[in-house]
């Protein structure tokens, strides 16, 4: 069966403005995000838009390619294929499956001979191993779950609220497209086996971890506190009163193997008055909260949850737009997120509905002891929405307006 290629300009348009500026390009995300399907979606955009030019497609998952085992195979097929001085282009998936291949790719950047373009499985590549095998040459392009305004487009839905239930409830994963969301068991199925995978492959094996249990109930511990400041002396002494025992050293070294493996990535506090940061106390947040939702076993129910999950995807919306995301820490309180990008910040307080004077005071307040002019949100899921006469200057949105806007 040939799978469709649903196109995700976003990234594609990203790898464009970046090729052949004299850096490789390396796709970076969590396994089954859709990094193998942009880069085909690349090949064919190369292929209509410079037709004069060579592009070699390296799939390591298919047997045709099964005699590119070794980096000086993978040399030879590419200088076979992309002759010196013409516009050249070589795409590899799964790239780790080539044995060396870091040799080769080194050869043929210093040689000039083509953009390289690679993804692989994070069991292997994407971690501080890259940064030492290609230092100073290459630009990561961060691949994630789908955005909403993906999600609708992947699935075929108009944008209304039942739409936006479906991807709090079962998230960005862009293989649920060949599912129909009435067939719940199916769909934890598919995301329990992602989930598998890359605690195995990603983690497990990589890591060579030996307290598994540990490590399942470590990630459970992260899926219920999503959004909460946790340190490791917290975590740590949660799991010993569920009956795991290790050290603050064991529990970073797991932290760190999770969050390599992208499944989770945890934010820093910032002092937003003393421009610092702060480290030891962070949140944590996952990469796909529908896989959150599936391993904490709140599929499709997840209004127990909602605020977090909301608080989630406003923090993945931010990350496709390649902000830089802190926690802000103010004298009164703390706000939900405070994004850079470049010269540009704005700042978002996250909170599923405005049901008591103490959370309007709570969530518009902190937002106004901060005295700049940067803009600032509420986020809910509020029926009515606009401004609030006692808070001028803070703009209240719904979640389903905030996710459909590029900022």
């Amino acid at each position: 069966m040939i799978m469709k290629i649903i196109d995700r300009p976003i990234y594609i348009n990203r790898i464009i403005r970046q090729l052949n500026r004299g850096m490789m390009l390396v796709l970076v995300g969590q396994r089954r995000v859709g990094k193998s399907f942009i880069l085909r979606s690349l090949s064919n955009w190369l292929s209509q838009n410079k037709p004069k030019s060579n592009v070699l497609f390296i799939d390591k998952d298919f047997n045709s390619f099964n005699f590119i085992k070794t980096s000086d195979d993978l040399y030879a097929h590419a200088v076979e294929n992309l002759p010196l001085g013409e516009e050249n282009y070589l795409l590899i998936d799964e790239v780790q499956d080539i044995d060396g291949y870091e040799t080769a790719l080194r050869s043929l950047y210093a040689e000039d001979r083509c953009q390289i373009i690679a993804t692989g499985s994070n069991a292997y590549m994407f971690s501080s191993e890259i940064a030492t095998k290609f230092s100073g040459r290459y630009i990561e392009i961060n691949i994630r779950s789908l955005g909403y305004e993906e999600f609708l487009r992947f699935h075929n839905l108009s944008d209304g609220h039942e739409a936006l239930l479906k991807y709090i409830s079962f998230g960005g994963m862009p293989g649920l497209a060949n599912y129909q969301f009435d067939d719940v068991p199916e769909i934890k199925a598919y995301l329990q086996g992602v989930y598998n995978t890359i605690v195995l492959k990603d983690i497990v094996a990589r890591e060579q971890i030996r307290n598994i249990k540990f490590l399942e109930n470590l990630i459970l511990f992260l899926a219920d506190n999503v959004g909460q400041l946790v340190s490791v002396n917290s975590i740590v002494k949660y799991l010993k009163s569920q009956g795991s025992k290790v050290t603050n050293d064991v529990a970073t070294k797991y932290i760190k193997s999770i969050s390599n493996a992208l499944i989770i990535n945890q934010l820093s506090r910032y002092d937003i008055h003393g421009k610092r940061i702060f480290e030891l106390i962070e949140k944590y947040y996952f990469c796909d909260h529908g896989l959150r939702n599936c391993i904490i076993n709140e599929m499709p129910n997840v209004f127990g949850s909602i605020e977090k999950i909301i608080e989630n995807i406003v923090r993945n919306h931010l990350l496709i737009q390649e902000f830089d995301i802190y926690v802000g820490v103010i004298p009164s309180g703390e706000i939900d997120f405070v994004a850079k990008k470049g010269d540009k910040t704005i700042y978002i307080q996250v909170a599923y509905k405005l049901s008591t004077e103490e959370t309007i005071k709570r969530e518009f307040g902190n937002l106004r002891a901060i005295k700049d002019d940067f803009p600032k949100y509420v986020v809910t899921m509020e029926d009515i929405v606009g401004p609030v006469k006692e808070y001028p200057g803070i703009i209240h949105i719904h979640l389903r307006d905030f996710l459909k806007t590029v900022y």
